[in-house]
């Protein structure tokens, strides 16, 4: 029989084994139970506290993911409210890796160098002017007969280009043989000397010695070799003494002549090397030096003309050819400086800006930094104070992070004061969502089409910015959408002569466009 004690000690043990079953149980199920409420509401929290953005109109901001409520594209992390970021000053921006792939963000680091300026100018060829020379009649009379019958023709010196009927020349003639006849040398010799002067030639005067007889007609010869570049006279004209009856020019040399802009001249000297094409000899590429530069500026045009003389023998060359010349020339004085693409500056008429990335942080960050510039080279620009060799500057994209910083209420392209207009940007909401970006279509060839564009997209009342992309032909801009829209911006534009992809430009405009503006294929 058991006894008390032992029935006890059974219970006790029991109890215990049911106390620690519901302890390991509650550990297990309640524990993981929390630990996954946890994650769970950390999670939530994360995702309650980033910001969402779309990369074609970055005044969208909000708090949820979803799609853009303009262009319905999805919209990207901007950043996170919570996270903890590092310092950003009042001159820095952060994107997202998400934000930069899709804005197509790219950057260049920069070094020195020594600016080579590559200058492209266009002009013609012309006849070498001290080649061209006028026949003129020495004596008055009447054109019997012509040997050259139109312009072009080849003409060789002493072939004859006319016969003449001239009564003063058969007078004179007629004194000549009477000197003769005579055997008074003075006489002779001066009225050989009054028939000299009047063009005849020695063998002339000698056959009309021979003879004994006097002709009323006489044949007028060429002066030089050439071409015929004028006509001026026709079988049965009366000419008086100087009338001028061809335009000879000799055309085994000629001059391509240029027009290079007043702020190119500096960078042009005597004796530079110049290598030139003609639309009419594609592939062929022709050299020479500058042989002379007009000291007087076209005060229409702003241009000065820069010859080149060219050697002409195989006469390849036609006056009027159309030529477009390249020049490489060393900036002197400035070996040694910083270059940055053009398409890295945002340029206001008073500030140059650049964004420069910062090198010491995490999450991708840019700078603001003002610059000052030197010439232009074409494709870059000369940098003379603001940037260090070595640092990485944003060389496609910029006006999507300038956009950003304008929209955060930081100093930017057109935002020089930081206080007043954070002030603005975080009590205006209506100013903040009325900034709009738009990007279409504009037709243009060069730097003088981008000039134009830019600038008559600027004259509309309420355009921020505005960067016309010469490779792709798209014009981005910056607009407040209370004051202008882009159809207005568009007009604009083709009101200068410059087709977009909703409104044409009109032909008469168009055409008053400089040769190298003209898009338009024939």
């Amino acid at each position: 029989m058991k006894t008390i004690k032992q029935i006890f000690s059974k219970n006790i043990l029991h109890i215990l084994s049911v106390l620690a079953g519901v302890l390991i149980g509650w550990i297990i199920f309640d524990g993981n139970t929390a630990e996954t409420t946890l994650t769970e509401s950390q999670t939530l929290t994360e995702k309650e506290s980033e910001i969402w953005t779309c990369s074609m109109h970055p005044q969208i901001k909000m708090d949820t993911k979803g799609k853009c409520p303009i262009c319905a594209m999805d919209l990207i992390p901007l950043k996170s409210k919570t996270s903890k970021d590092e310092a950003v000053g009042d001159y820095e921006i952060q994107m997202s890796e998400e934000a930069i792939a899709l804005a197509n963000v790219q950057t260049v680091r920069v070094s020195k160098e020594n600016p080579e300026k590559t200058i492209r100018l266009y002009g013609k060829i012309v006849p070498d002017e001290r080649s061209l020379q006028s026949q003129a009649a020495y004596v008055g009379g009447r054109i019997e007969s012509l040997a050259i019958n139109f312009t072009g023709e080849t003409v060789a010196k002493g072939q004859t280009l006319a016969t003449l009927y001239s009564p003063d020349l058969f007078t004179a003639q007629q004194e000549l043989l009477q000197a003769a006849s005579m055997k008074n040398p003075l006489l002779l010799n001066a009225a050989k000397e009054k028939l000299l002067l009047w063009n005849m030639t020695e063998a002339q005067i000698e056959e009309i010695l021979k003879s004994g007889k006097a002709s009323s007609s006489v044949d007028i010869k060429a002066n030089t070799s050439g071409i015929v570049m004028t006509k001026r006279v026709n079988r049965g004209d009366y000419i008086s003494q100087g009338d001028i009856l061809f335009d000879i020019a000799n055309l085994s040399q000629v001059w391509a002549v240029f027009n290079a802009f007043e702020k190119d001249l500096p960078f042009l000297q005597k004796n530079d090397k110049v290598k030139f094409t003609l639309s009419a000899l594609p592939g062929k590429i022709f050299s020479g030096k500058i042989s002379f530069i007009d000291p007087i500026i076209n005060a229409t045009t702003r241009t000065a003309r820069i010859r080149v003389e060219i050697d002409n023998h195989k006469m390849e060359l036609k006056p009027e050819m159309y030529a477009t010349a390249e020049i490489s020339t060393t900036l002197k004085g400035l070996e040694g400086k910083i270059t940055v693409p053009q398409s890295a500056v945002l340029w206001t008429g008073k500030r140059s800006i650049v964004y420069v990335r910062h090198e010491h942080m995490s999450m991708p960050t840019f700078q603001l930094r003002e610059i000052e510039l030197g010439p232009s080279l074409g494709g870059s620009y000369v940098v003379l104070e603001g940037l260090k060799e070595g640092e990485e500057v944003v060389s496609s994209g910029a006006y999507v992070i300038d956009a950003s910083a304008q929209l955060e209420g930081k100093p930017s392209m057109m935002n020089n004061n930081n206080h007043n207009d954070q002030l603005h940007h975080s009590h205006d909401s209506h100013s903040h969502n009325s900034v709009k970006h738009a990007m279409f279509r504009v037709e243009g060839n060069c730097n003088m089409c981008k000039e134009r564009i830019e600038n008559a997209a600027k004259e509309v009342i309420g355009v921020i910015s505005a960067h016309w992309d010469k490779e792709e032909k798209i014009i981005h801009l910056q607009y407040d959408s209370d004051k202008t829209n882009e159809k207005e911006i568009s007009k604009s534009i083709a009101n200068k002569g410059h087709d977009t992809e909703t409104i044409k430009a009109d032909n008469d405009t168009y055409i008053q466009l400089p040769a190298c503006c003209q898009y338009r294929k024939q």
